[in-house]
């Protein structure tokens, strides 16, 4: 049962259980972070930006952990996943997996580099991170998995191909370990959000902006219009939807949709 406290949504009487948010220091990981701590649990914390995360942690209303790591480094799942059991004396129950990052061009253009840029960061680090938490998971027969994905992993858009190309892994990758576990207490999903107002967006926006000599006023608004309700989706609202996620026994498998209506499913 759900209960709307200060216009968001609570569950109430859950029991508190250890959290890792990657990609924690800002926009939608740092909402995440403070939606999780706001409803009773252990929050930690990694991102490559170790003063961001310490910001982040005082002002969490619950206990947490700043654990910085760069998630691309082969041995970053094992070594925070292993930090967090240690400092909290138990596997991690929740896993949101956030981190992630973008690039744009068009597909001839489209470098080596770039394309394993975007594989390492948005489908091989979860990979790992998943692969490392899972079974502690599994051998308590609990635990909740949500990948921060993009409405990029339903459809395809120009000149993002590498993007699309990780994102639809890491729906992939979700769907896959949502039936190897489904029977164990563990539910695995993604939350596939449009353009959110968040650092990423602005930085999408910036590029817009240089490319076409257009104002960021004008790029943002274009961004803005692209989604039926006709506004970026608020860092919040994805929150949200993670929390549905952690908190529901029912609901695994799923990619699903914040994105003002974008992408019809």
């Amino acid at each position: 049962m759900l209960t709307g406290v200060n216009g968001r949504w609570q569950s109430p009487l859950v029991p508190a259980r250890r959290c890792l948010v990657t990609g924690a220091g800002r926009g939608i990981g740092a909402a995440v972070a403070h939606r999780l701590s706001a409803a009773g649990h252990s929050v930690a914390l990694t991102a490559r930006s170790s003063d961001e995360l310490a910001a982040l942690a005082t002002r969490l209303p619950g206990p947490s952990l700043v654990v910085p790591a760069d998630l691309t480094d082969p041995a970053a799942a094992d070594a925070v996943i292993s930090q967090v059991e240690q400092e909290w004396g138990g596997p991690i129950e929740v896993l949101v997996l956030n981190a992630g990052a973008g690039t744009s061009a068009p597909l001839a253009a489209t470098t080596d580099a770039d394309w394993a840029r975007m594989l390492d960061l948005n489908l091989t680090a979860p990979f790992r991170l998943l692969r490392r938490a899972l079974p502690g998971m599994v051998e308590q027969r609990w635990g909740r998995v949500v990948a921060v994905a993009s409405i990029a992993a339903k459809r395809g858009d120009p000149y993002v191909s590498a993007y699309t190309a990780s994102k639809h892994g890491l729906l992939g990758l979700v769907r896959s370990a949502a039936a190897e576990v489904a029977s164990k207490g563990v539910t695995v999903n993604a939350v596939c959000p449009g353009y959110v107002d968040t650092p990423m967006t602005a930085g999408t926006v910036a590029t817009i902006s240089a490319l076409t000599g257009r104002s960021a006023d004008d790029a943002h608004e274009t961004l803005a219009r692209r989604q039926p309700i006709g506004r970026l989706i608020d860092p919040e609202e994805v929150a949200d939807v993670v929390q549905l996620c952690v908190d529901s026994a029912a609901i695994t498998g799923q990619g699903i949709n914040v994105d003002g209506g974008t992408v019809q499913s």
